[in-house]
């Protein structure tokens, strides 16, 4: 969040929003540590897809739509796919959607670290469903092709008009 808050000092933008269902207190202190970039920062604690949490990033982001939502939580099928719907109205012309780790689909399942997604039920198949029903987005093949290394394969949606 630090990183993205100084790119918006840089080059000019507003807030960077970090969802999550704990954010624990020393974190929160660290992050208003930062005089103006944390001033760039909200947290809002509660799950990705609950309508309170839609709701009170909606109304962080006002009527902009000159917005870029990074997607990067519970990696199961209809998880992604509850976020991808709630969040796609947020970004508008030429923004991205971003869904994190779409990678998953295509390597083995850790056997040490049992997941509740893998291959078949992640990021990855959340996209593709996402998009047989959302015209309005499309993977951004430029991108990823100036891209050496992505967790993200596919998961890169730029949005071709306004919601």
């Amino acid at each position: 969040m630090l990183f993205h808050s100084t790119l918006l000092e840089v080059l000019g933008g507003g807030k960077v929003i970090g969802v999550d269902i704990f954010i624990p207190p020393d974190l929160r202190e660290r992050l208003g540590s930062h005089g103006r970039l944390s001033q760039r920062i909200e947290l809002v604690e509660g799950s990705s897809i609950s309508s309170e949490t839609v709701d009170r990033v909606r109304s962080i982001i006002g009527p902009s739509r000159r917005t870029l939502v990074v997607l990067d939580s519970h990696h199961t099928h209809e998880h992604v796919l509850a976020e991808l719907r709630a969040y796609s109205p947020l970004v508008g012309h030429g923004c991205y959607l971003i869904a994190g780790d779409t990678i998953v689909e295509h390597i083995p399942a850790p056997a040490h670290r049992p997941r509740p997604w893998g291959p078949g039920n992640n990021p990855a198949t959340a996209v593709a469903e996402f998009l047989r029903e959302s015209p309005r987005f499309s993977v951004d093949r430029e991108l990823e092709d100036r891209l050496l290394l992505s967790c993200h394969p596919g998961g890169y949606l730029v949005a071709a008009g306004d919601p």
